[in-house]
């Protein structure tokens, strides 16, 4: 027999068992395709907040809000002691209806804070765009926002840096957590899967004696298990796959109104991410059988 038709018995020998079983086979996949959708969802989350802050930290500006009441004269001297900085590239005014046409814009679904009287409105600002600081220059940075705070005809100072760096921090711990928790389900799913792979050659442990009395090799006899144990991992990984496309296509339209959706739902995941779900989804399922029937080989040698 050679390669091909070795192959063609596993696949098929594989199927019957999983036929067989197909009730602890379909809680094998079942484990296998919450753990990959839990860890997909964390994929595609992370990943479209981590394009999100690359972007953020391109268009991050210091923005200056003024008093009321403060006349040209006194906004181009706050004007020109923020152009004094080394670190500022760029300093431009925004009136108050730009600045509120620009929330609209970027936050439809919070423009009723600055349409509506009862939540005030914005003033005119400066916008003030900064280069990249260097680690020696973060302390002098922090004094000098300080100081502009401090200036005749400033209401406050916002830094788009310091919420762009919490966010990064929660990009952090979100990715943490994820990979925690995909492990912890990875693992049950493999323990899963080594039950059911025991289970099947317990069935066939008959046809397994008399293979072995005629000659058969154990990759020969195990080979089967082997590709049971890596379709139920596929099947899991297809089937997580699957599930998260339809979340995302059911959210996809909602992605324009919601902010919090477009952050972690805009994008789906790229085609590696998805071939490296459905890898890991396999993998899985081999490596429950591998771990299942080296058990079983151990036992056998010590009986």
């Amino acid at each position: 027999m050679n390669l091909l038709q070795a192959l063609a018995y596993f696949f098929r020998e594989a199927l019957v068992g999983l036929l067989r079983s197909w009730r602890v086979s379909a809680l094998a996949v079942l484990t296998i395709t919450v753990s990959l959708f839990l860890a997909g969802s964390f994929l595609l989350t992370s990943g479209n907040l981590a394009r999100a802050i690359a972007s953020w930290k391109q268009d991050a500006r210091l923005t200056v809000y003024l008093a009321d009441g403060v006349d040209a004269a006194a906004r181009d001297r706050i004007a020109e002691r923020l152009a004094a900085a080394p670190w500022v590239e760029e300093v431009a005014f925004v009136p108050a209806a730009e600045g509120a046409a620009r929330f609209r814009s970027a936050f439809p679904s919070l423009a009723e804070l600055v349409e509506d009287a009862r939540y005030g409105s914005l003033p005119d600002s400066l916008e003030v765009r900064q280069r990249e600081l260097t680690s020696t220059e973060l302390a002098a940075h922090r004094g000098w926002i300080a100081e502009i705070g401090r200036l005749p005809g400033v209401e406050t100072v916002d830094d788009d840096r310091e919420w762009i760096a919490g966010v990064a921090t929660l990009l952090v711990v979100v990715r943490a957590l994820g990979s925690l928790l995909t492990g912890v389900l990875l693992g049950a799913a493999i323990f899963t899967i080594a039950a059911v792979v025991r289970l099947t050659s317990f069935l066939y442990r008959d046809e397994i004696a008399i293979m072995r009395l005629v000659g058969a090799t154990e990759f020969f006899i195990r080979g089967p298990f082997y590709v049971e144990g890596l379709l139920q991992g596929l099947a899991g990984g297809v089937a997580a796959v699957a599930a998260l496309r339809a979340v995302h296509f059911a959210l996809s339209s909602r992605v324009a109104e919601s902010l919090v959706l477009r952050l972690v739902a805009r994008d789906f995941l790229a085609t590696g991410e998805v071939a490296a779900l459905v890898a890991i989804g396999a993998a899985a399922g081999l490596g429950g059988a591998l771990a299942s029937l080296g058990r079983e080989q151990a036992a056998s040698e010590r009986g």
